[in-house]
């Protein structure tokens, strides 16, 4: 089997572009290394199943030949991370939207099954936790460009799901939950890695808000099984399903976790939202997956706990 991976050299991207390649399958992966990087293909760059073009999703002369000649889609290419969207929220917007738009038209053309990679953003500032495929959403103003990610990602959503019911179209919509790992970059305001790169200079580790928000952590291996099982499971098409862990805690204990797994002696600071980012930023108090769903389809669960995962991290960052 052939696979495209779209945003291949991103941090998520890359890993599953290594199980593919694992697996025994030819892997072709676009990216324009926006917020992806060469580093995270380094490793398997020589493959003899792998193929890379740089090059925007949104370019159909390169994407056309590129769908067909694949079997399957993963379409993981987006704008990430609340800094990057507070910064260029039109970056984001044209992106997320515009690329989907083009993917699952050229997807159609040639009948490839396509998995598109969704996000808890979506949830928006729900109340009803865990959080349920199926539950309503509730986003912010427009005035707050915090939730045009989010808005993105539910148009993305849409937009599959009508090529699935107008066109027959084989679609597969996962929202990720704050996937974590060794190649994610805090760059982008992604907490963990943020964290731990501070924890191991010894500096002081900024949190944003009053910290008492909490999230789920994912390892991004027990992610990727989640992601293969349902492109390989033929009664998961034109529905939508959470992966993520449901192990809660609040971002000011994931600082002190972090201290004690590195044997830090750094120290914490609580920083304003309007602070942190430069203007005004809702957030959302909790985010709590049920994966009841994909358990009852293909029998996944996430099975590396935070700490293991934290571990996992702080090695990959201690290496020069």
């Amino acid at each position: 089997m052939k696979a495209l991976v779209t945003g291949g050299a991103g941090f998520i991207g890359s890993h599953l572009t290594e199980r593919l390649l694992k697996d025994g399958n030819n892997v072709a992966v676009i990216d324009n290394l926006s917020t992806g990087s060469l580093e995270n293909i380094e490793s398997f760059k020589n493959h003899s199943g792998f193929e890379f073009i740089e090059g925007d999703i949104r370019n159909m002369e390169v994407m056309e030949p590129l769908v067909e000649q694949c079997d399957m889609i993963f379409h993981l290419a987006a704008a990430v991370g609340v800094q990057l969207i507070a910064e260029d929220p039109v970056h984001t917007i044209e992106t997320n939207i515009g690329g989907t738009e083009i993917v699952l038209n050229i997807a159609n053309k040639f009948g490839r099954k396509t998995l598109i990679a969704s996000s808890s953003e979506v949830y928006g500032k729900s109340e009803a936790v865990p959080f349920h495929e199926d539950d309503d959403i509730v986003l912010g103003s427009t005035c707050l460009s915090r939730w045009s990610y989010a808005c993105t990602k539910a148009v993305d959503e849409f937009l599959g799901l009508a090529f699935h019911q107008q066109y027959g179209l084989d679609v597969v919509i996962c929202r990720f939950f704050n996937t974590i790992g060794p190649r994610q970059t805090g760059q982008y305001g992604m907490v963990v890695p943020r964290f731990i790169q501070k924890a191991l200079k010894n500096e002081t580790l900024q949190i944003y808000g009053t910290g008492k928000q909490t999230r789920c952590f994912c390892y991004v291996a027990d992610l990727i099984e989640a992601v293969i099982g349902l492109m390989n499971c033929r009664q998961a098409s034109g529905k939508v399903y959470n992966i993520g862990n449901n192990e809660e805690i609040t971002i000011e204990e994931l600082a002190d976790k972090i201290i004690k797994i590195t044997g830090s002696r750094s120290k914490k600071e609580f920083v304003p939202y309007e602070i942190a980012y430069g203007r005004p930023m809702e957030d959302m108090m909790r985010r709590v997956p049920s994966v009841e769903r994909v358990k009852k389809i293909i029998g996944w669960e996430p099975k590396t706990s935070l700490d293991e995962t934290l571990k996992l991290i702080t090695e990959s960052l201690k290496q020069p």
